[in-house]
Parts: C-alpha cells; sequence; structure tokens
C-alpha cells in the first residue's frame, strides 16, 4: 500500500472515533433532565441552558461543569431554605397538635366540671332550702366565681378563698338560726373569728379544703403546662435557617441539579450532618424539653390519683350540705360560745324575733352516689382524659434531638440507609465517608457541612428553654400540692401557699376553742382599736367581783 495512502486512512479512523467520543460527550453533558425538573419546581425555562457550562459563577456548587446559571442557583438556594422550613414544620406537626388539642379538651372538660358542680349545687339547695337559699346564694355563686378565678390564672389565693367562705356562710347561718337576735356587722365580723376554733361545719372545711386547693393547684398547673408545651412547640417549630445553613442545604438539596444529576438524592449521613447543624439549638432544647414533659406525667399521676379534681367537684354539693347539717345540730353550742366571746347580742324587733328556725334546715339531702357522677367535656371523664394525654406526652419526649433523623427518613428526602453507594455526598454520587456529629450546638464545631458559630446560642431558643424552666418548677411544686405564685420565699420553710403536700393524716388541726382570742363586742358597738384589742379581756369572775364592789358602795351610800 502506498504510504501516504495508509497516513490517510489512520487519519479518518482517528477523526471518525473522535467525533463519536465528542457526540457521546455532548449526550453525557445535556442538561434535559434538569431541565425538566426545574421546571416542575414551577420556575421558568428562560435562560436555562440545554447543556453544561463552566462554573466559574457559582458559590455553593461544586465549580465544574455544569447546568446551573447564577440566576438557578439563587433560585434553589431559596427553594432549599423553604422546603427546610416546611420540613421542620410538617414534621413538628405531631408535637405541637398534641399540645393544642389536649389543651382544648381538657379545658373544656375542667370549665364544664366547674359549670357542672355550680348547677348541680344551686338545683339541689333550690329544691331544698327554696327562698331561704335564694336569698344567699351570692355566697355560693362568689364561691365558684373564685375558684374559676383561680382556674384562669386569677391572683386568688385558695386556702384564704375558702376560709372566706366558711366565715361568710357561718355569719349567714348564725343569723338564720338566732332570728330572736339583731347582729350588727361588727358582731357578725367577731363571729365569723370563730370558724376555725370552734368548727360549726365540722371537720368538712378542713378536709375540703385540702381537697380542693391540692385538686386546682394540680389542674391549673397542668393545663398552664400544657400551654407552655404548646407555644414552645409552636415557636421552635418556626425556624429561622442561617446564611451558613442555607448554603448547607441548598448544596445537599439542589447542587445535584447543577451536576446534571437531579433524581440522585442525598445521602443519609450526609442529610444527618446537615439538620444536626442547622438545628443545633433546637437540639440544646432537649433536656430541659424532657425534664417538663417528665413533670407534667408526674403531675398527670396526682390528678388521676388523689389530687382528682372530678373526685372533689362533682360531690362539693353534698359535701357543703353536710357541713351545713353539722352546723344545725352543733347550733346551741356555737351560738352559747360565741355569745361567750362576742357579747350578748340585742334583741331583735318584735316582728323579726316572732320568726322561729325554718322547717327546712330540718331537711337532710340525699346521700351522694358515686354512680351518679356525670361524664363531661364531649363524652369524656377525667381518668379517661389523662391517659390520653400521658400517652401523648411520653410519645413527645426526646423530640428536638431526634428530629434530624425524623427528618432524613423521609423518602423525599434522601436516598435511605439501604443506598450509601447510590446517592449524593455533597461533590458527587457516592459514598458519604465523614462521621456524624453528636447533637447540640457545641458538639458542632467540627460539623463538615454547615458553618455554625457555637459561641452564639440563639437567643430566642434559650428563652424557650427558660420558660420551661419555670413550668417544670411549677409542675414540681404542684405536684407536692403547693402553688408557687403563693409560696412565701421569705421564710426558710417550705412556705405558705394556696395549698399544701399534707395528708389528712398529718395536717395541722384546727385548735381548740379559746374565748379569750376574740375581742368583746356589743350588739351596737364597734370593736375596740388595735391597742386595745391586743389585750386580753376580763375573766366572768373580774366582771363579778367588780359588780358586786359598786353594790355594796351604792348601798353603803
Amino acid at each position: 500500500m502506498v504510504p501516504w495512502i495508509g497516513a490517510l486512512l489512520g487519519a479518518l479512523l482517528g477523526l471518525l472515533l473522535s467525533l463519536r467520543a465528542g457526540a457521546a460527550d455532548a449526550k453525557a453533558r445535556s442538561c434535559g433532565e434538569v431541565r425538566e425538573a426545574y421546571k416542575a419546581k414551577g420556575f421558568s425555562l428562560l435562560n436555562i441552558p440545554y447543556q453544561e457550562i463552566a462554573g466559574e459563577h457559582l458559590r455553593i456548587c461544586p465549580q465544574e461543569y455544569t447546568c446551573c446559571t447564577s440566576e438557578m442557583e439563587d433560585k434553589l438556594s431559596q427553594q432549599s431554605k423553604l422546603e427546610f422550613e416546611n420540613l421542620v414544620e410538617e414534621t413538628s406537626h405531631f408535637v405541637r397538635t398534641t399540645f393544642v388539642s389536649r389543651h382544648k379538651k381538657f379545658d373544656e372538660f375542667f370549665r364544664e366540671l366547674l359549670e357542672n358542680a355550680e348547677r348541680s349545687l344551686n338545683d339541689m339547695f333550690v329544691r331544698t332550702y327554696g327562698m331561704l337559699y335564694m336569698q344567699n346564694s351570692e355566697v355560693f355563686q362568689d364561691l365558684f366565681i373564685e375558684l374559676k378565678r383561680y382556674y384562669t390564672g386569677g391572683n386568688v389565693n385558695l386556702e384564704e378563698m375558702l376560709n372566706d367562705f366558711w366565715a361568710r356562710l357561718l355569719e349567714r347561718m348564725f343569723q338564720l338560726i338566732n332570728p330572736h337576735y339583731h347582729f350588727s356587722e361588727d358582731y357578725l365580723e367577731c363571729v365569723s373569728k370563730y370558724t376555725d376554733q370552734l368548727k360549726p361545719f365540722g371537720d368538712v372545711p378542713r378536709k375540703l379544703k385540702v381537697q380542693v386547693t391540692r385538686a386546682f393547684i394540680a389542674a391549673r398547673t397542668f393545663v398552664q403546662g400544657l400551654t407552655v408545651g404548646r407555644e414552645v412547640a409552636n415557636r421552635v417549630s418556626k425556624v429561622s435557617p442561617t446564611p451558613g445553613c442555607i448554603r448547607a442545604l441548598m448544596k445537599m438539596l439542589y447542587c445535584p441539579y447543577c451536576r446534571g444529576l437531579p433524581t440522585v438524592k442525598p445521602c443519609n449521613n450526609y442529610c444527618l450532618n446537615v439538620m444536626k447543624g442547622c438545628l443545633a439549638n433546637q437540639a440544646d432544647l432537649d433536656t430541659e424539653w424532657n425534664l417538663f414533659v417528665d413533670a407534667m406525667l408526674l403531675v398527670a399521676d396526682r390528678l388521676e390519683g388523689p389530687f382528682n379534681i372530678e373526685s372533689v367537684m362533682d360531690p362539693i354539693d353534698v359535701k357543703i350540705s353536710e357541713a351545713i347539717m353539722n352546723m344545725q345540730e352543733n347550733s346551741v353550742h356555737v351560738t352559747a360560745k360565741v355569745f361567750q366571746g362576742c357579747g350578748q347580742p340585742k334583741p331583735a324587733p318584735a316582728l323579726r324575733s316572732s320568726r322561729s328556725v325554718p322547717d327546712t334546715f330540718n331537711t337532710r339531702f340525699r346521700p351522694y352516689n358515686p354512680e351518679e357522677r356525670p361524664t363531661t367535656a364531649a363524652g369524656t371523664s377525667l381518668d379517661r382524659l389523662v391517659i390520653d394525654i400521658k400517652e401523648k406526652l411520653k410519645l413527645s419526649k426526646k423530640f428536638w434531638s431526634t428530629l434530624p433523623y425524623s427528618i432524613c427518613k423521609e423518602e423525599r428526602v434522601t436516598a435511605g440507609l439501604s443506598n450509601e453507594e447510590d446517592c449524593w455526598n455533597g461533590h458527587t454520587k457516592a459514598k458519604y465517608l465523614p462521621e456524624i456529629m453528636n447533637d447540640g450546638l457545641t458538639n458542632q464545631i467540627n460539623n463538615p457541612e454547615v458553618d455554625v458559630d457555637i459561641t452564639r446560642p440563639d437567643t430566642y431558643i434559650r428563652q424557650q428553654i427558660m420558660a420551661l424552666r419555670v413550668m417544670t418548677n411549677k409542675l414540681k411544686n404542684a405536684y407536692n400540692g403547693n402553688d408557687v405564685n403563693f409560696q412565701d420565699t421569705s421564710e426558710e420553710t417550705s412556705g405558705s401557699g394556696s395549698g399544701s403536700g399534707c395528708t389528712d393524716d398529718i395536717c395541722p388541726t384546727e385548735f381548740e376553742f379559746i374565748p379569750t382570742d376574740a375581742p368583746l363586742v356589743d350588739s351596737d358597738r364597734r370593736e375596740e382599736d388595735s391597742s386595745s384589742a391586743s389585750q386580753p379581756s376580763w375573766s366572768a369572775l373580774t366582771w363579778f367581783v367588780i359588780c358586786l364592789v359598786l353594790l355594796l358602795q351604792k348601798q353603803c351610800r
């Protein structure tokens, strides 16, 4: 063969092979799939390249041949931020709705329980006492008004309020059982001072005070806890990613687009490091959140057991009626002791003194039957409601530290654990090699994916941590029967409050009646001023001697 012909054939063969390789290379660098995926996101294809272009203009993705323009990179970066915010909100939907829905149910239940108790008492007392009760019904109405005000966060000291209720009831009943006398306001105030010493209502006020204070403190604190949990979950789930986080999100979610690999999803471990960096502050919430949930569960146990508000409020009408019956039975003794301590009152005018004790006061109420306990709040009872809340609360523990795992296990986000080799590792389609970071802000110092400033904790998250800490302290106090709002911090003791954790067996009982504890008052004379009232009153023997001396002096004259 002629030499030059052989050389020509070789050159033609080389050119053919080169053209084939170029065609194959051009096909590999096509941006057709990227354009389709980009359009599916709702973006315009105007000025979107059909084939890869040089990538020196890219700021986040690898500066190699790319299907992304600068405008595409900016838009996809904003898209990654939006999708991340939605992912966090969607993933936290369960914990947020748990607190929202359970708060609503518990609040409805409690309000309906109070309304039913008030209605039951009113119906019973109207049937039994009729007009006599209706003329004094504001005493009982005020009791329920104050109980509702306490529950809704009002500044009400339960113990003082209950003491006032029994004192007012004693004043009213004392007048009814002694219709032959006229009592001034000052005299009635003196009467009320003997509520504790004389125990005119038996042991009912003491027992009811312990039961009501413990149950109401637990119920109010529990519903406050549900409110705080709801607010914290709502606030923390609305994330504001940092610039470093947005860069990492773009690199993880949409740099595959720029590399011509729109169908390749991020590696699972790669996703975890990005999420742990972006949600580092949220993870720091976890410790206080878990303590808060544990405290909620403890108070829930109390609500099921000794602090059960339903078992206190349902029979409250019968308990008060029992106290009234005790007062009737002790009326002679009570009257004698009050007359001794407060002085002999003036007789009432003839028209009033002709009255006698109403016959209706001799009527006994029906005994309370626990089986008649009403089912309230949309067909539920406290036990069932609390059990349901406890189950949901337990599921919310460790939520914030496991949030990255919950997001990264989503099929729409990552390639999953089964595709460790066939996934996007931040640079290309291959296995992700860096180790997974631990949880929390300080552990992100060496995070390979997110630039995290561990010296600047998120102040908003820290505020939520503090809110949880304060609420946890209230819950612990409520568990022990104490209302932290009324703790006496000036005392070195556990403090006085709206309630105490004492049981019926160890709570101190009221002291015995001592006549000299109350000031001596005439029926139409005001009490002595504070200086004279503080002096002990004279005994009956002393008065007798003085009167005898005066009588003898008169006779001697």
